[in-house]
């Protein structure tokens, strides 16, 4: 008795379908659609803004918040103010300001036009807390700025420990992630209680 396949035009039709998908993979759209704009716009920033050198200092004891430096550079025409920051695999990030031995947080920082910000050692930074057990040094985390207009800037941040950097780890730069942060005013934020 033959056999006959009544649902041949269906499997024809899914391994055309299918074939066609896989020609597709790998190919850049050519223009955004309401499905793809993410990947290929990213995050909105204002024309002229733009952040580089990032990396992640993890903490030299576990449990403690890693610091995170970068330059911020506005080579627009018109001030910015960044108003908040969140780093990949952090449960929370901060900005804070070192000065004379007392760390504080920074609720928000204008930028005027032509003006670079530098977030380093001893001076502003990001302090990330809570990090998630998969950062581990050689790693790539994403760090995204939010501005007070609700526009964003998004860079990579390599993830290091503090043997990796050119820092002491005696922590004479002012690293936070260097020093076992005695002596700082630390009061309220979380993961620094002694």
């Amino acid at each position: 008795m033959p056999i006959t396949l009544r649902h041949r035009p269906i499997a024809v039709i899914g391994a055309l379908a299918l074939i066609a998908g896989l020609g597709a993979c790998g190919k850049t759209p050519d223009s955004p659609t309401q499905t793809n704009e993410a990947k290929v716009s990213g995050p909105d920033a204002k024309p002229g803004l733009a952040a580089s050198d990032g990396r992640l200092v993890l903490p030299v004891v576990a449990g403690r918040p890693a610091a995170v430096y970068f330059t911020l550079r506005n080579d627009g025409a018109v001030p910015v103010t960044l108003a908040g920051v969140n780093v990949s695999g952090a449960g929370q990030a901060q900005m804070h300001q070192t000065n004379g031995g007392s760390m504080g947080m920074v609720a928000s920082l204008p930028v005027d036009p032509g003006a670079s910000v530098v977030f380093s050692p001893g001076g502003l930074h990001i302090m990330a807390f809570n990090l998630a057990p998969t950062m581990k040094a050689g790693g790539v985390a994403e760090l995204t700025l939010t501005f007070s207009d609700g526009d964003k800037l998004s860079m990579p941040l390599r993830i290091e420990t503090m043997e990796s950097t050119d820092a002491d780890p005696d922590g004479p730069d002012g690293s936070m992630a260097a020093q076992d942060m005695t002596g700082h005013d630390m009061k309220g934020m979380p993961g620094m209680q002694h």
